[in-house]
């Protein structure tokens, strides 16, 4: 009676919600008062943390492209300094002397002060293709962070629909103890009033009130585990204090459709999984980037030119710099590796290595996900037959149990008969909510 480990085929929620459902704005959980599946969608893609945190990823993702787009623009950098110079007497005599010889009025100062200010800019014009290829990476970076928020939506989708439904089987269980506790109570009672009139045995007394404290027992597990259900799914769709409100309720499961009880078709299931699921599309980015990372090392073999422009000026004694204190440089360099010890061929070596690792985790990628859907679609066609035998055999189980019933009140049956019957009708009931959960 326990869903736990259960699969559940939710093809439905991890694909085509995660592909077609955007968050819209979330209703107030207090204004609801049965809360269906789509509603805890909703609630989840706007107040579970990991969707917003995986948007952060998002933007963060956009900003190194635009880091990565700067390197196309010059860099202009300003410098100011000032400094004084103190100079050593013998070398401060030997200046004095030297300058005196050309200007006797000259007037030397130590210690003097300097003030200096330039303006430098650089510009890369060439640096082997590396600026381009780094641009494209971090554009495929920005699709990867992309990619990886529509797998947390998945996944997160796939966590309010197992969730929910175990909290709903949890409360089906509820009801079927509650239902096998008011059955004995009711047997108890009536085993009460023939003990009393001198029909009964006490020993059937005892045995329906052993079996009422049993069913309550169990009644009591079963409201746990639903009242523990209710604080994970909370958690999962990010209310406050993981608590929902005391007057909300859960939808209670609802028979089957046909809909529900038609064979699948794996093709065109596989095929749709492998054009959407991220985890593809994921490792499909993964290869682009390490193919990037080939373009990038191979651009070591080319030459950097940069373009240098600067302003410098310096006055000794004043801050106050003119213009006739001021110079200027402009010129283009060049730079070229001709030997590093086999560093760039390594590189590349290391880059095409990371290429045919992500081709071949592509591959599995396909593999396993072809898998999981083929897993599921067992599952599920089990599951639907599954279903439709405990839905035949609860039917049988009842009429059973209510014939039994019926000779043991008329002296004809035993006790014993009758708490099969029960035993039997209870397990059902619970197999049959089990078989409805997973379909």
């Amino acid at each position: 009676m326990c869903f736990f480990g259960i699969t559940v085929l939710v093809l439905k929620t991890e694909v085509i919600w995660a592909e077609l459902r955007q968050p819209a704005e979330s209703p107030d959980i207090n204004t609801i008062e049965v809360l269906n599946l789509d509603t805890a969608i909703t609630i989840a893609l706007t107040g579970n943390p990991t969707i917003a945190a995986a948007m952060d990823r998002v933007r963060q993702a956009k900003a190194r492209l635009n880091q990565a787009r700067s390197t196309y623009w010059p860099r202009l950098d300003a410098t100011m300094s000032g400094s004084r110079l103190s100079l050593a007497d013998r070398v401060y005599e030997e200046q004095v002397i030297q300058a005196r010889f050309f200007n006797p009025t000259i007037d030397i100062q130590d210690p003097e002060d300097y003030y200096r200010a330039r303006l430098f800019a650089t510009w890369v014009l060439f640096n082997g293709f590396e600026r381009k290829f780094q641009n494209v990476a971090a554009r495929t970076g920005v699709n990867q962070s992309k990619t990886a928020q529509r797998e947390v939506r998945r996944l997160l989708l796939s966590s309010v629909a197992k969730t929910y439904y175990t909290a709903q089987l949890a409360f089906e269980n509820w009801v079927i103890a509650r239902a096998d506790a008011n059955f004995n109570q009711r047997q108890f009672t009536e085993a009460q009033a023939r003990q009393r009139s001198g029909t009964g045995s006490l020993s059937d007394e005892l045995n329906f009130q052993v079996r009422v404290n049993a069913a309550r027992t169990q009644e009591i597990r079963m409201e746990q585990i639903y009242e523990s259900t209710r604080y994970a799914l909370a958690a999962i769709l990010g209310i406050p204090k993981a608590r929902f409100p005391s007057h909300l309720k859960l939808a209670r499961l609802t028979a089957e459709t046909d809909w529900d009880m038609q064979p699948p078709d794996p093709k065109p299931l596989i095929d749709y999984a492998l054009e959407h699921r991220p985890g593809i599309r994921r490792d499909e980015l993964n290869l682009i980037q390490a193919d990037l990372t080939v373009k990038i090392a191979r651009s070591d073999y080319y030459p950097d030119i940069n373009f240098i422009a600067s302003v410098d000026g310096e006055r000794p004694g004043d801050a106050s710099l003119e213009k006739d204190d001021f110079g200027n440089t402009l010129g283009v360099a060049l730079s070229y590796n001709l030997f590093s010890g086999g560093l760039r061929r390594a590189n590349v070596d290391e880059a095409k290595a990371r290429v045919a690792e992500k081709t071949r985790l592509l591959a599995d990628t396909r593999i396993q996900i072809s898998a999981q859907v083929r897993s599921s679609l067992t599952n599920l066609i089990a599951a639907q037959k599954q279903l439709s035998l405990q839905r035949d055999n609860a039917r049988l189980v009842k009429e059973q149990r209510d014939l039994v019933e019926k000779e043991y009140q008329a002296g004809q049956g035993s006790l014993v008969r009758l708490n099969e019957a029960q035993r039997d009708l209870t397990a059902t009931r619970g197999r049959l909510a089990l078989a409805l959960a997973s379909v």
